[in-house]
């Protein structure tokens, strides 16, 4: 299983990377996990849009959803061989939503391209085990675990502190979380984690490696993995685009 970091800025693109994009594959199967803004661009420095096998959304925030616009418009009208629909897995009104985003009265063109399916009773997409969990964020919001051949990769998507995060991620190799606020700031409750937070979680869960993800361009990056690391003492890195894991067990 190798996992690729395309996007990895939260809540907008960033001047050095796309908005949430990850992209795992696994005996040629590829899966992005993410389209959010500007990933779509990005992701084509690591394959070709063709390649895609299947979508996962963990949510629909335009960070994390919006590029599948730009590539309904590659699919529909681009100069590119692809080989039918393509899956995506995501929040039970995905179509309807996508549709709208892009000014369509109906989501049926879109459903000419995707096929659209509910990530919540996802049992496997491709060689990939999935568990999905709802998470605690404003909208329909899931965290994600894929496992292949005893490996196991959890991403949070968006989130404040849960249980279900806790529980999904329990003994993960890699625990890509968000960490969109700092712990000394006055934090809206339910809507993202902090790194402290993050780091409890990748403690308790008892974690392979944590990967911080997800900090907005106005933050630093590095403030969160200080917090991280001020209460989890295993491997803590910042996401960075181009980054990739190779996970194996």
């Amino acid at each position: 299983m190798k996992l690729t970091i395309v996007g990895c800025s939260g809540s907008m693109p960033g001047p050095d990377s796309a908005a949430s994009c990850y992209l795992l594959e696994r005996d040629g199967f590829r899966v992005v996990v993410d389209l959010g803004q500007g990933s779509v661009g990005a992701l084509q420095r690591h394959i070709e849009l063709t390649d895609i096998d299947a979508i996962v959304l963990s949510h629909l925030h335009p960070d994390h959803c919006i590029d599948l616009t730009a590539l309904y418009v590659a699919h529909r009208y681009g100069s590119y061989d692809f080989a039918g629909r393509i899956p995506v897995f995501g929040p039970t009104d995905t179509a309807e939503r996508m549709a709208a985003a892009y000014g369509m009265s109906s989501s049926r063109p879109m459903s000419e391209v995707f096929d659209f399916r509910e990530l919540a009773v996802a049992a496997s997409v491709g060689p990939f085990r999935v568990r999905a969990e709802r998470v605690a964020h404003p909208v329909e919001a899931y965290a994600t675990r894929f496992e292949a051949d005893g490996a196991s990769f959890v991403y949070s998507g968006d989130t404040g502190p849960c249980r279900a995060l806790a529980e999904l991620a329990r003994d993960a190799d890699l625990f890509l979380s968000e960490a969109s606020f700092r712990d000394t700031d006055n934090n809206r409750p339910d809507l993202h984690l902090s790194g402290r937070q993050a780091g409890e979680i990748a403690r308790d869960a008892e974690v392979g490696r944590l990967v911080i993800t997800h900090v907005p361009p106005w933050h630093d990056p590095q403030v969160a993995g200080d917090e991280a690391a001020s209460v989890f003492d295993g491997t803590i890195e910042l996401a960075t685009p181009g980054s990739s894991y190779e996970l194996a067990r």
